[in-house]
Formats: structure tokens, C-alpha cells, sequence
């Protein structure tokens, strides 16, 4: 693909395709015109037409996407299309050849192609497309073919709505007319998901920009009222990190939510728009536990749509998408995700800190870290990205997700500037002003001078070269004292018993625990210690109420039907316990940083 995201591109296409005289630029450049309609809605069908327009090669080949923006896995879209036709532009029947499960050739054309197809949809999430008759929840590539000899094209495409079911259009594309809608060039179009449904719309104005917040549900006006209050406290919360909002296209940013039984958990920036989708409805505990998502997709209007990895320009629609930068990109963002819910007063500062335990010691925890560093951890990204396989991984032992990684470190470079008298607000402004304002693509050495710039050489090289091109751990404990937290190992019971659910061994025994010392391995079965029968988790935490971590025990297990047993050292479980110190023990002066790092702006 030979688009590119950035700005002067977007505008200049854009002041082209809208200044124009439509007939005037058709002449230059044809617009790829699409439509979609939804009669057979009930059973996740929708019927897609296309017209390719001024071909001039022999043979002509469309296709789908086999990747969309924000995921870096394969996904092999064309598996729901079929009933796949093309005719030139008298009406006549193309012969199509195939020479790849996800395209189709036509020859013999008279410069127009026409296709149509079937589209199968049924997953309301940011990835797929589902189509029923409570909404068309359109992923672009998943729902609609393109061609890369037209990649340049300016498109527009109609949305056949369903009247008799109160549709109306969702979308960050350009409007048209009630129906039509435009974008400059295919990749455009591609980053645009639209729902179409009896949603609810609330609006708010910030310095004269629209943010927009789109709601499909089943609950109540009230409802929407409430939970929009907490938008925008997010939204307000995460323009005083940047000190700005990025500038939208049309001056609008619509948040586009679906919280339905029937939808698939999920979030996907884009760039003037999110998809958010929950089964969880407001009333049944959507309006603490949606709006986490919320708040990690906007802050992706700066932090990935704008601060973009160099390394994912331009996004490529027919293969895996790989970025060293995403421990940056999505994890940082994660960081920043209850951050800014506790800024804004949607947690408390006990919430926030207590939050960290589970992220942290996931992270710390981990074998895996002797394997990647974070940014090897970020190359995982197309085999983990919702990605699928059928053969067993080790998971467990070899990957720390980018999302978590980037998190603590984020929280770690933000307290160790903030020792410096610097904090990670500025820092994060300061990269959007040298690289997301201009929409010039960043590598990981631009983020590393960058950090020289802002705290000195030394402390940014020694970040980088410790934590980001190594996998060394931080020093959190002073770190957190800085800010009034304490951090400490508790051994509250041994490893074998962590681990372990119920009886059974369901994952891969980490790399140095017992288990793994022991020989057990996953789809193992606990029958016996020390020759006491288990039956459940209690059971074994009673066998082993008088062994000591260091002392060894017999275990009775069944493996593939066959039973046998084994010798197992007991040892600690090591997990971290972070939480907050009274304020009666802190000094001002560590009061006034946790104040600074916790309050909002």
C-alpha cells in the first residue's frame, strides 16, 4: 500500500476531492463508488456492490482485506464473502479466476468492473462486522472489498438503512447526503467504521471541536445522561495531558459504542473515531466497568493515530502489520488508561494504586522477560493480536503482553521523572509536538532522543538502554516511596497452589516454579500429596497445611491416563503487594508529589 496517514496527505486529497466539481475531478481520478443493503439482516447477510471505474490494465483483480487498523494479526476477511460476481458496464457477465484464496481476477473488461457479493457477518466487535436486525456494526475491511490499483481513489459509498428498524448512520466519514457518504482515498475509507442502528447521540463542545458520543443500547435516556458526564470528564482530563486535542477532520470525533447482548467486548481506535463494544449494559455494570475503554481508545486519538509508528506507515490491508513501538503505542496508553479515570475522579487514588497489583505482577512475574525485551514483545503482536492458531503455544514462559509491559514502564519512567522534577505529561506533549502535531512518524531512537532532550542524556539512555533495549526491572520500591506506596513480597501461600485450578494443571508451569522443577506439566491432574487423596483446591491447600516452603513432597498425578508420581519442592509465591501508605506517615513533600501524579488537571 502506498498511502500514507499523515496530514499534508489527508488534506491535500481531501481539498481536492471536496473543492472540486465533481464531474470536473471524476475526469482526473474516478471515485470507487460502493453500496451495501441489509434485507436479509435476520440471518447476518448483507448485499455489497462496487463499481471500479477507468481501469486501464488487462487484468483486474479486487479483493479483501486480510488485516484492519489497530490489529496486527492476519484476518482472513474473504472466508465470509461468496456469491461473488462481475459484470462490465453494459451488464455482461466477466469470467472471474482466482489464484489466491483472497482475490479475484477479471480480464476482457471494457475499463468498468462491477461486483457484487454476499457478505456474512456476525461478530459486533472492532474487528469484524456484524449485521442483524438490531444493527449493521460495519468494520470496513471486514466488510467491503477494494482494489490496490485504486487505492488512490477518492470513494463513496451508500448505506441501503433499514427504515422499518429506525436506522440511522453512524460514521467518521464525510456526509454526502442521508445516505451517501465520501472518503479521499482508500485508506481513509478503510480506518472509518460506521454503525448503523436506533442509536442515541450526546454531544459536547471542547475550543470548537465536536466530540460526539454514540450510543446503541437497550437501556434508558437517563442512563446514557449519566454515563456521559463521566465522557467527558475523560475527555477533559486527557486534553490537559497533551494540552490540546489533536485537530479533527470536520472538526468532530465521534465515539461509536454498542452496548448490547448480542456484541463482542472490544475497543479500536481510528482516527476520528472508536469502536467500543460491551455485553455489559449501564444499568448491569457497564457505567464503571465500559468506560476503562473509553478512556484507553481516546487517548489513542493522540498516542498511535497521531504519535504513529514509523513502522506502521502505511498500514498495509493485504499482510500482518508488525511494530517494535507498541509497548509505546498500546502500552503507554494502557498506562495512562485508569491514570486518567482517576484524574477525573471516576476511581479513587486507593482504586488506581490497588488497580496496579495485577499488572504489575503479571509483568515482573514473568519468565518471559529473559527471552524479548519490550520491543521483541511488540513483534508478537501478529501471532497474539487476536490472532488464532490450533497448534498448543508457551504463552506463559515467552510473552509478556505489550499492553501490560508498556504499562509499568510507562508508570516507572513517569515516577522516575518526577523524582527529577519532570513528569511524563510533558514528555508525552513534547512527542506530540515534534512528531503526532506535524503527523511525522516516530522510530524507537527518535522516542529515545526525544527523552534525552527533555530529562538529559544520561537519564534517557540509561532508560532506554535498561529498560526498552534490555528487560531490566526498575527500582519500583523507590519509586513508589517517592509517591506514598509501598511495595513489598508476601509469601501468602506456595506456588503450587497459585497455580494450579482446582486439581488440574491448565497452563504450562512457569519456567523456575515447582512444577516445572517437578516435571508436571499442563492437562496434568493432582490426585494425591503425600498420599492424602485431592479432590479440589481446598483439599490440596489441607495436604499441604504442614509443609514448609523448602520442604519436599510426594505427588500422585495422572497423565495421558497413566498415573505417576513425582517429587515437588515447595517454594514461595512471590507476589507483589503494592498498596497505599496512610497519609498520617507521609511527609508533605511525598503528599504534594502523590497529589501531583494523582489529581486532575
Amino acid at each position: 500500500m502506498k498511502t500514507n496517514f499523515s496530514k499534508i496527505l489527508f488534506l491535500s486529497l481531501f481539498i481536492t476531492f471536496i473543492s472540486c466539481d465533481k464531474n470536473e475531478s471524476a475526469k482526473e481520478q474516478s471515485i470507487v463508488k460502493y453500496s451495501i443493503s441489509f434485507e436479509n439482516a435476520v440471518h447476518h447477510e448483507a448485499e455489497v456492490n462496487i463499481i471500479f471505474s477507468d481501469i486501464t490494465s488487462d487484468k483486474f483483480a479486487f479483493r479483501m482485506p486480510r488485516s484492519s487498523p489497530g490489529r496486527y494479526a492476519i484476518h482472513e476477511f474473504a472466508k465470509n464473502v461468496y456469491n461473488v460476481k462481475a459484470t462490465n458496464s453494459k451488464g455482461e457477465v466477466l469470467e472471474i479466476t482466482r489464484e489466491n484464496p483472497y482475490e479475484w481476477i477479471v480480464e476482457k473488461h471494457d475499463g468498468t468492473v462491477n461486483v457484487s457479493y454476499t457478505i456474512f457477518a456476525n461478530r459486533g466487535g472492532g474487528t469484524y462486522a456484524q449485521i442483524d436486525e438490531t444493527h449493521a456494526h460495519l468494520n470496513i475491511p471486514a466488510t467491503f472489498m477494494f482494489a490496490e490499483s485504486h487505492e488512490e481513489n477518492p470513494v463513496e459509498v451508500t448505506f441501503n438503512v433499514r427504515k422499518d428498524l429506525n436506522w440511522k448512520i453512524a460514521t467518521q466519514l464525510k456526509k454526502e447526503s442521508e445516505k451517501t457518504y465520501s472518503a479521499p482515498n482508500l485508506q481513509y475509507f478503510m480506518d472509518s467504521p460506521t454503525e448503523i442502528s436506533n442509536h442515541q447521540v450526546r454531544s459536547f463542545e471542547v475550543d470548537n471541536q465536536q466530540v460526539s458520543f454514540v450510543l446503541h443500547h437497550n437501556g434508558t435516556e437517563a442512563e446514557l445522561d449519566e454515563y456521559f458526564e463521566k465522557v467527558k470528564k475523560v475527555v477533559l482530563q486527557q486534553k490537559a495531558v497533551f494540552g490540546e486535542l489533536p485537530t479533527f477532520d470536520f472538526n468532530e470525533y465521534t465515539f461509536l459504542a454498542c452496548y448490547i447482548p448480542n456484541a463482542s467486548g472490544d475497543g479500536m481506535e481510528h482516527r476520528n473515531s472508536t469502536i467500543l463494544t460491551s455485553t455489559r449494559s449501564l444499568a448491569e455494570g457497564g457505567m464503571e466497568q465500559n468506560i476503562g475503554t473509553v478512556s484507553h481508545e481516546f487517548f489513542h486519538a493522540w498516542n498511535v493515530e497521531r504519535i504513529r509508528p514509523q513502522s506502521l506507515e502505511p498500514f498495509n490491508y493485504t499482510e500482518a502489520n508488525m511494530s517494535g513501538e507498541l509497548w509505546f503505542a498500546e502500552g503507554f496508553t494502557s498506562y495512562y488508561t485508569n491514570l486518567i479515570l482517576c484524574r477525573a475522579d471516576i476511581i479513587t487514588d486507593e482504586e488506581y494504586i490497588n488497580g496496579l497489583n495485577g499488572t504489575f505482577n503479571y509483568v515482573w512475574n514473568s519468565p518471559a522477560r529473559q527471552f524479548f525485551n519490550p520491543i521483541e514483545m511488540s513483534y508478537q503482536a501478529p501471532f497474539v493480536d487476536a490472532a488464532t492458531s490450533v497448534d498448543p503455544v508457551n504463552r506463559e514462559n515467552t510473552f509478556i503482553s505489550y499492553y501490560s509491559y508498556g504499562s509499568v514502564l510507562g508508570l516507572a519512567l513517569d515516577l522516575s521523572l518526577r523524582k527529577e522534577g519532570k513528569n511524563l505529561d510533558d514528555f508525552m506533549k513534547l512527542v506530540w509536538e515534534k512528531y503526532g502535531k506535524e503527523e511525522k512518524p516516530y522510530t524507537i531512537k527518535n522516542l529515545n532522543d526525544a527523552l534525552n532532550t527533555y530529562a538529559g542524556s544520561a537519564f534517557g539512555n540509561d532508560f532506554f538502554s535498561n529498560y526498552i533495549y534490555k528487560s531490566e526491572m526498575p527500582d519500583y520500591e523507590a519509586l513508589f516511596a517517592s509517591v506514598g506506596i509501598s511495595i513489598e513480597q508476601k509469601e501468602t501461600k506456595s506456588d503450587f497452589e497459585s497455580f494450579i485450578n482446582g486439581t488440574n494443571i491448565s497452563g504450562n508451569p512457569k519456567i523456575g516454579s515447582s512444577l516445572y522443577k517437578a516435571g508436571l506439566d499442563k492437562g496434568d491432574t493432582i490426585l494425591a500429596i503425600n498420599k492424602i487423596k485431592v479432590t479440589n483446591k481446598n483439599d490440596v491447600s489441607s495436604a499441604l497445611k504442614n509443609t514448609k516452603i523448602g520442604e519436599e513432597t510426594e505427588v500422585l498425578y495422572r497423565r495421558h491416563d497413566v498415573e505417576k508420581t513425582t517429587k515437588l519442592t515447595l517454594q514461595k509465591d512471590n507476589k507483589y503487594l503494592i498498596s497505599t501508605i496512610e497519609k498520617e506517615k507521609l511527609s508533605d513533600a511525598v503528599l504534594e508529589n502523590r497529589k501531583a501524579w494523582l489529581s486532575g488537571k
